[in-house]
């Protein structure tokens, strides 16, 4: 791999990626090439991590940008603004034989529109180009832009997005930085995850079928082992603080109810609601419930990341995520797929079978194991809140009856139980039910578990019918995005429940 630097085998590289803009007519194109070559030379001193160039390739500073990234021997993705036959209408023959020849260095070509007016193309291509990038590199001549689309503007939208960037001055040469403080030499996440202790299971091998890397085979395995074995049980620890207020109030209800003055019960009560504020103080500050969903998070990129490692064509599963947390991880396992899909591919048949076994089948089953979990817990919780309802209304309702008319049904021992214990017990006990339903958040996760299930089930009858490539992609592509957002949705869920 192009200047990847791993401290261990179990440890993703880091990527960063410089993207560009700037004229296509330049005074000086030599005086040019050396500022840019310093400037990149320069970026490459700034951290840990292997940089990847992104550039269009019109003629004038994108071609002397690509040339000297390639020379320095960094990897180069190209966007076009076009398809490639429409693209070279903007080019003479000779201009184009250029183009040509470059293209094939690139790592990966994407095309930004297919269609639609050139200016606008012109003006996504340098937009796409700012978000993807963690620097922006320009040869500007501090001018405004002559068109739609042109250097003035992309370098305009990157300030608003307060992207680092790299200026170099297209008269003279000079290089000078604005905003680089934005930029990150390291990230926090990818840091994290790779600093996990291996996994001390030897790991299933099995489980990566379609022989991705060792590194990000092994990378998945440690994030999986860690998530797995740091569960903090956070609907739990929250459910506890309900129990504990519940107590607290049937406490409070007997004293009352039974003219109770024992001198365990206030502490008894002081007990349970001070239990439930450290309790809730725990769960905001616990790192662990974090962690987890840390760790979690990343397993499932990469399990799915494993999962799509025999396609012919790397999967851009993760292109779409706007997760900053995520960003660098995602970056780094399309960037080894992408990279590896050089290599020998798993042929069709071999991988559909294989799909459908390791992890259509595995997720079919994950999900019915979860929703044969939920269902009798969402029923138990159910039936209490039932019970304990029906009970304080039969209660109140004897009550209002019995002290309206003075039927006295009920001794003092029996009025004190059903008048006055449980009318206050019950509606806290059946609020309680409630809560737990809310808290373990059944009733989504029961839809949710058969919602997925039927797209699973859809995507296994459509993959085994499926009799090329094309279409085996797409659909184990849409597959792997539904998978993935389950993923994202509990991420937030569970995240949002941490913050409050």
């Amino acid at each position: 791999m192009r200047g990847c630097r791993m401290s261990a085998p179990n440890q993703l590289p880091l990527f960063h990626v410089v993207g560009f803009t700037g004229h296509r007519q330049l005074a000086d194109p030599a005086l040019i090439a050396e500022a840019v070559k310093a400037a990149l030379t320069a970026l490459r001193s700034e951290g840990p991590g292997e940089w990847i160039a992104l550039s269009s390739v019109a003629i004038g500073s994108d071609l002397v940008f690509t040339r000297q990234a390639l020379g320095l021997g960094l990897a180069w993705h190209c966007v076009l603004p076009l398809p490639a036959a429409e693209f070279r209408k903007d080019f003479s023959d000779a201009e184009w034989k250029q183009v040509e020849a470059l293209l094939p260095e690139s790592e990966q070509v994407r095309v930004i529109a297919e269609n639609g007016e050139r200016e606008d193309a012109y003006l996504d291509a340098g937009m796409e180009t700012v978000h993807a990038c963690d620097v922006l590199m320009a040869v500007w001549d501090g001018e405004p832009a002559r068109g739609k689309g042109g250097t003035a503007d992309v370098i305009a939208y990157a300030r608003e997005l307060n992207k680092p960037l790299v200026l170099i001055d297209a008269a003279t040469g000079a290089v000078r930085r604005e905003t680089f403080e934005k930029f990150q030499r390291s990230d926090r996440e990818l840091d994290f995850l790779n600093a996990l202790k291996p996994s001390p299971e030897a790991g299933d091998a099995a489980a990566n079928p379609f022989n991705a890397p060792d590194v990000v085979f092994k990378f998945q395995q440690k994030a999986d082992y860690a998530a797995t074995h740091s569960a903090p049980h956070f609907r739990r620890l929250i459910g506890s603080t309900v129990l504990l207020h519940v107590v607290a109030t049937v406490v409070a209800a007997a004293a009352l109810a039974f003219d109770l003055h024992l001198v365990l019960l206030p502490w008894v009560k002081l007990f349970c609601v001070v239990g439930a504020l450290v309790v809730a103080l725990a769960i905001r500050h616990y790192r662990a419930q974090h962690n987890w969903v840390r760790c979690r998070l990343a397993a499932e990129l990469g399990r799915s990341s494993l999962a799509t490692w025999g396609l012919p064509r790397a999967a851009t599963l993760f292109e779409d995520l706007e997760l900053p947390e995520v960003r660098q991880l995602a970056r780094s396992l399309l960037t080894l797929h992408r990279r590896a899909t050089v290599a020998k591919p798993v042929p069709m048949e071999e991988f559909k079978s294989l799909y459908l076994a390791r992890r259509l089948d595995d997720q079919l089953g994950y999900y019915r194991r979860r929703l044969n979990q939920a269902l009798p817990q969402l029923a138990r919780l159910r039936l209490g809140f039932g019970v304990a309802t029906v009970l304080a209304i039969l209660c109140t309702a004897a009550y209002a009856v019995d002290h309206t008319w003075h039927l006295e049904w009920f001794p003092k021992r029996g009025e004190q139980w059903l008048y006055y214990f449980l009318p206050i017990a019950l509606p806290v006990i059946a609020a309680a039910f409630m809560s737990l339903i809310s808290i373990n958040d059944l009733h989504r996760r029961v839809a949710r578990y058969r919602e997925m299930q039927h797209v699973l089930g859809g995507a296994r009858k459509q993959i085994a019918f499926s009799q090329t490539w094309n279409s085996l992609e797409r659909i184990v592509r849409r597959t792997e995005h539904a998978l993935l957002q389950e993923v994202l949705e509990w991420h937030t869920l569970t995240s949002h429940l941490e913050s409050h």
